[in-house]
């Protein structure tokens, strides 16, 4: 009986080391991986900041390729969709669309040639909006991303313009492993604030955009700028 004890307690110091080895083992691959996962963290948040900047940069500097490499597919799809618009739209369509929209189609039936809509795809598009200064540079000037929070291939970072922080956020999804914007994130913020300032202008709605097209071009639109173009 005494060897039998001596037996089971060797056998029970020897399960307690045993066991203290595993814990030790957990914990250090543990810690591995809580390591590894801050640092990736942190390298996702900084990407994500290089994006912006890296995208504000092109719109100061009217890059429209670099632009377009740091937005996500669905600004590029959104494009796409006003590009489509651009070509078949009659003014009843048109009309339907919210202000944004509406800006963004008639802006480009008012400063893109025909020739160029018919051979654009949604990606070229945009990068021609940007050379041709479509996309204004006071949009990003004094914009900042503040907090960055992510959630496994989705990030968004929030907002600060002009050194003060405002409740709206930009989205970024990782694509092709690599963090692009989706533009399309503020753009629910941008039409209502727009709208309000068309409201305050104490202009038709129409008669507001047309205002704004001839102010950024010297030319005042036709009822022409209203007729598909195929």
């Amino acid at each position: 009986m005494r060897i039998f004890s001596i037996l089971i307690l060797v056998f029970l110091i020897s399960c307690d080391v045993q066991k203290s080895k595993v814990d030790s083992t957990n914990k250090v691959e543990s810690d591995v991986r809580m390591s590894t996962q801050a640092e990736e963290a942190a390298s996702d948040e900084q990407q994500i900041r290089d994006c912006f900047a890296a995208y504000k940069s092109a719109i100061l500097n009217d890059k429209g390729e670099v632009a377009a490499d740091q937005v996500d597919s669905r600004t590029i799809n959104y494009y796409s969709d006003i590009l489509a618009k651009s070509l078949t739209a009659d003014s009843t369509l048109i009309c339907q669309q919210n202000i944004l929209d509406k800006l963004m189609i008639l802006s480009v039936r008012h400063r893109t040639s025909e020739k160029d809509l018919l051979n654009f795809d949604g990606k070229e598009l945009f990068i021609y909006s940007i050379k041709e200064g479509m996309v204004g540079k006071n949009s990003v000037a004094n914009n900042e991303l503040g907090e960055v929070t992510i959630d496994e291939d989705f990030g968004k970072g929030q907002l600060v313009a002009n050194g003060m922080v405002a409740p709206m956020y930009f989205h970024f999804y990782k694509e092709d492993a690599k963090w692009k914007v989706d533009l399309t994130s503020i753009f629910t913020a941008g039409t209502a604030a727009f709208q309000a300032m068309a409201e305050e202008s104490g202009q038709e709605e129409n008669e507001y955009l047309f205002t704004l097209l001839e102010l950024t071009t010297g030319e005042q639109p036709t009822e022409a700028i209203w007729k598909p173009i195929k």
